[in-house]
């Protein structure tokens, strides 16, 4: 058989097999073995030297159209096998837009947030200011500036976690009231302001403590502030987050940051006072702690305690909602349940 007539053998049954074929990878197969380095057309080729000078290049031509030929089919084909394997895949992938949607789940703000929010509302309600601070704090901040000097016994009150011998984690949000009271010009008015936080203390997990939890702490600074200053805001505040009938007393007590302090509670939301499980059958509740802003705390800051007064306190958050949601362990607000979570969904 001459040269000739094998390639027409060849052009004819390869075009057969790839019309044939169905399958990319087989496709593919056809197109190495046939056109490939060592495919027949390359065999075919390689015989012309043994042909005349004048049948040379009549073959050569001939294998060239039938290589261009075949290549042109293959890649035809391809694009037919192409075009069928992505209808394929697109009937299996089909979405039925029909179909009812599926309900997503949407978070909401952590109850704890919640209540500091309110409790930020309040307070601002009332012209306060809200002034956040850091978290890592120094020793001179975190205790020296509450007139806490080294080696003060009131030290052990707080277990602190120290990073080095000056560097702290704050055990309450104070230092951004030293920071700010050194800051403000008073030639402009009264300071008033609550720093609300995060705040860690090394103790020891159970229901009703925990190594980091939240403090609400404000400050009044002013010409003539009063303890009865004092008194009226705070009856203002718990009645707005307790209840209208709410009453509070003072007790006296002991802080080293204010001189008097008192101990403050909240008659009981529960029985009106009456007594119960949550009040103890007390009657009160024992919601936060406050004072007068000692005059070494303001001499410390550059104001002169002989012209100006002030009334500190701080409440947690944590023991807000735990009374007020009858929480009784106030690890359930971090550990992430969202059994216990969802039940303080609100409505964004």
């Amino acid at each position: 058989m001459t040269l000739k007539a094998q390639l027409e053998a060849l052009r004819d049954e390869t075009l057969t097999n790839i019309q044939n074929v169905t399958d990319l990878n087989a496709l593919n197969q056809i197109r190495v073995e046939t056109l490939g380095k060592k495919g027949p057309i390359t065999e075919v080729l390689r015989g012309m030297k043994d042909l005349s000078a004048e049948e040379r290049p009549v073959v050569g031509s001939f294998a060239n159209e039938i290589r261009d030929l075949l290549t042109d089919a293959v890649e035809a084909r391809k694009a037919v096998l192409e075009a069928v394997a992505l209808n394929a895949a697109l009937e299996q992938e089909t979405i039925d837009v029909t179909l009812p949607g599926k309900q997503m789940t949407h978070g909401t703000r952590h109850v704890l947030s919640q209540v500091m929010e309110e409790i930020e509302d309040i307070f601002v309600g009332m012209g306060y200011q809200v002034v956040e601070g850091y978290e890592v704090e120094s020793d001179h901040y975190n205790f020296e500036r509450m007139n806490l000097p080294k080696d003060h016994p009131a030290r052990d009150m707080q277990d602190t976690f120290y990073i080095s011998d000056e560097i702290l984690i704050r055990t309450h949000t104070s230092p951004v009231q030293a920071r700010t009271m050194e800051k403000h010009d008073f030639s402009k008015g009264a300071l008033r302001m609550i720093s609300p936080g995060k705040v860690f203390r090394r103790d020891t997990d159970d229901a009703t403590h925990s190594h980091q939890f939240h403090q609400i702490e404000g400050l009044v600074i002013d010409k003539n502030i009063t303890m009865g200053d004092l008194k009226g805001t705070l009856e203002v505040v718990m009645k707005k987050m307790f209840g209208e009938d709410r009453k509070i007393r003072l007790r006296p007590s002991y802080f080293p940051f204010t001189e008097p302090s008192v101990e403050v509670d909240v008659s009981c939301f529960k029985c009106g006072g009456a007594g119960c499980n949550v009040c103890k059958q007390t009657g009160w509740i024992e919601i936060l702690g406050a004072g007068m802003v000692h005059p070494d705390v303001l001499s410390m800051s550059g104001i002169d305690p002989n012209e100006y007064t002030g009334f500190a306190f701080g409440l947690g958050p944590d023991r807000v909602a735990m009374l007020r949601y009858g929480v009784n362990d106030i690890r359930n607000f971090y550990q992430n349940d969202l059994r216990f979570l969802n039940q303080f969904k609100v409505k964004e």
